[in-house]
């Protein structure tokens, strides 16, 4: 029981980031998604650390740096990018296989085995998201794919390091990923100013928009996100992933009045269920408690042992 409300939270995330795509369309001014990296994660970051009151110290000035460049300053902007050199169905797709990168960084870093179940869980689920988003007249950009590629193997070994590195002693997941969206903000900053210019003028439903992504979407979702990959293995967390795209089609349909054919039902059903047979599968694998960043250095070569966890 104790185990399904770490999932049911977690899977809070990318819920969460399903609505991304709505919020941005209705409220958010067009054509600045590097400014709306900025405005998700800078402002989030410094409230989560002003509210946690601890800074790093010593090696995780540059570790948290290091995981909020791979999770956020290089995500984003790597997304973004992908987003607009490839239709949306290309780009959802490309990030579902996310969990793939994961599997193999996990086992190779973590000691995680790569089950064949758990890999064949995570092509369902990519499967059943293909089947959602693409469309016949989907075209195809090699810069978009390298992008989306990148920004998945982004995601993927910032959310492996971030279980590999743990956190320092006596520091809870809120100041981590306060850091982390601190870090991955500043690292977004000058790629905006460069790319897109001056800040937009601001109306009030931008405000509303970027305050809901502020707190919600980035703030409430990462500590949640980071807060799982503590209590969880690395590959149960990241099976979540193929939630974001079922939930932004369901907003769509419901919401924006984009319909859904009885054949994406269908793959909404496949990529659903594949979603839940990950995190059955993963429900039998031990995962290493995460304390502090010694001791999983010390402990990283046995075998991952069940334990209260402080992701």
């Amino acid at each position: 029981m104790k185990r399904f409300a770490t999932v049911a939270l977690t899977a809070l995330a990318p819920i969460s980031w399903g609505s991304t795509y709505a919020v941005a369309t209705e409220l958010l001014p067009p054509d600045r998604p590097l400014f709306t990296g900025v405005m998700r994660a800078l402002p989030a970051g410094l409230l989560l650390t002003a509210l946690a009151r601890r800074l790093p110290t010593g090696a995780w000035w540059w570790k948290a740096a290091v995981l909020g460049t791979l999770n956020i300053g290089a995500f984003f902007p790597l997304l973004f990018l992908s987003a607009y050199r490839l239709p949306g169905g290309v780009a959802a797709v490309l990030g579902s296989a996310g969990p793939l990168f994961v599997v193999g960084l996990a086992a190779l870093v973590l000691g995680e085995r790569a089950r064949l179940r758990t890999v064949l869980a995570a092509v369902a689920g990519a499967f059943g998201v293909s089947v959602v988003v693409l469309t016949a007249a989907a075209r195809l950009d090699l810069v978009g794919i390298v992008a989306g590629v990148v920004s998945s193997a982004s995601m993927a070994a910032g959310t492996v390091m971030t279980k590999r590195w743990g956190r320092p002693e006596g520091v809870g997941p809120l100041a981590l990923t306060g850091w982390q969206l601190t870090a991955g903000g500043l690292v977004i900053i000058p790629v905006a100013a460069l790319v897109e210019g001056a800040p937009p003028a601001l109306d009030g439903k931008a405000f509303l928009g970027y305050g809901y992504m502020m707190l919600i979407n980035t703030g409430i979702a990462y500590w949640l996100w980071f807060r799982g990959i503590g209590r969880l293995t690395a590959t149960s967390v990241t099976l979540l992933g193929p939630l974001s795209p079922l939930t932004a089609a369901v907003i769509g349909w419901a919401a924006l009045g984009q319909s859904l054919s009885p054949v994406q039902v269908l793959g909404m059903a496949i990529a659903f269920g594949a979603t839940v047979a990950g995190q059955l599968f993963a429900a039998g694998t031990k995962t290493q408690p995460f304390s502090s960043a010694e001791e999983n250095d010390r402990n990283i070569s046995m075998d991952l042992t069940d334990g209260p966890v402080r992701r």
